[in-house]
């Protein structure tokens, strides 16, 4: 009889190897998913993984890509810390794209440079009431996140097509749905010329950095962690649940908010029906293979913004289909799943005792 049986110390070593071990093997059934498509393996891994970091400009466009994975994977980081469990971020990116782009569309011909930060805080109001909801319901009716904030996505993306093939459809857009393009003094700054890198990969650094302040160096952080791990330890030291579901949302969905602002601001431009690209998804892998921790995320982010970037080009350059993006960030997660299973179990034989 095979069974797993639950290791008296898990390797401390292994728990942090672990995320490469998965990366390692993701490599691995790649080649042989790129052999039995019947594509050069050598070039299909050049194209995930050479490709997107070989320029410059390439690491303009893997620094697009990881930011609004970072940001939202931060907040999640204390969501899931805080053992509740936000799996809607995806929404509270689009309702943070919309509250932001509805800033941008009020902006003018004459309007001044304070419209960027209204745009940005716009960003973060919306992720944060749409998150707001999520915690109200299972605060005053114990209804279950998970399905509440999965849920609350499919009802975020109808409200943005109800606005871009309605009220807010640009009517010299030849009829596509899609709002006017924003005027230029809306757009995020750019880092640097010749590339599409804006001041959102910055704020997402710093995001980083203020996340390991909070939580490792401050009381308020502390406690998140506490209600995540030990509960009952949490309400003997006088720790509100109610105050850490609270926090822990609000947190993560007004930086899930706060992504969708920068990416309707920046490399967007206008809204479209096709703001949800799944980065509040992507960016639980993200949270995961990065240990919840900040400097973990920033790897993690970088990686998977990779597989963004290379799945474009398979399918410009190899004619894979659009699902190969998708087959490897599945991938990646099982493999951790499956090397974090061994780091805390050991594989025995025979009859349990």
């Amino acid at each position: 009889m095979l069974r797993l049986e639950p290791r008296p110390s898990p390797s401390r070593a292994w728990t942090w190897v672990s995320p490469l071990l998965a990366l390692a093997i993701t490599l691995l059934v790649g080649l042989v998913l790129f052999v039995a498509l019947d594509k050069d393996p050598v070039r299909g891994l050049q194209v995930f993984f050479w490709e997107p970091i070989k320029s410059t400009y390439a690491w303009g466009e893997l620094g697009i890509k990881a930011t609004p994975l970072l940001l939202i994977a931060l907040g999640l980081a204390v969501c899931f810390r805080s053992n509740v469990w936000n799996i809607g971020a995806e929404g509270q990116f689009v309702i943070g794209a919309i509250a932001g782009g509805g800033v941008a569309l009020l902006a003018g011909k004459d309007t001044g440079g304070w419209i960027v930060p209204a745009i940005l805080l716009a960003g973060v109001a919306g992720g944060m009431a749409w998150a707001g909801i999520v915690a109200f319901l299972r605060d005053r009716f114990n209804a279950g996140e998970i399905l509440v904030s999965l849920m609350l996505v499919y009802v975020a993306i109808q409200l943005l097509g109800y606005l871009v093939y309605g009220p807010w459809k640009d009517p010299q857009g030849y009829n596509f749905p899609q709002t006017r393009t924003f005027e230029a003094v809306t757009q995020i700054p750019k880092l640097m010329q010749g590339s599409r890198v804006n001041l959102g990969t910055l704020i997402a650094l710093a995001g980083s950095a203020l996340l390991w302040v909070y939580l490792f160096r401050t009381r308020s952080g502390f406690a998140q962690q506490v209600g995540g791990l030990a509960p009952a330890a949490a309400r003997y030291a006088g720790f509100s649940s109610r105050a850490a579901l609270w926090t822990a949302l609000l947190i993560s969905g007004g930086t899930a908010g706060l992504a969708g602002a920068l990416e309707v601001a920046g490399p967007l431009g206008q809204l479209t029906p096709y703001v949800p690209a799944g980065y509040g998804f992507a960016a639980i892998i993200v949270a995961y293979v990065g240990r919840l921790h900040p400097l973990g995320m920033v790897l993690s982010a970088i990686l998977m913004s990779m597989f963004y970037i290379g799945g474009e080009l398979a399918q410009s350059r190899l004619g894979l289909p659009k699902s190969i993006t998708g087959a490897f960030q599945g991938l990646l997660l099982f493999a951790l799943l499956a090397c974090d299973t061994l780091v805390n179990y050991r594989i025995r034989f025979g009859k349990a005792r």
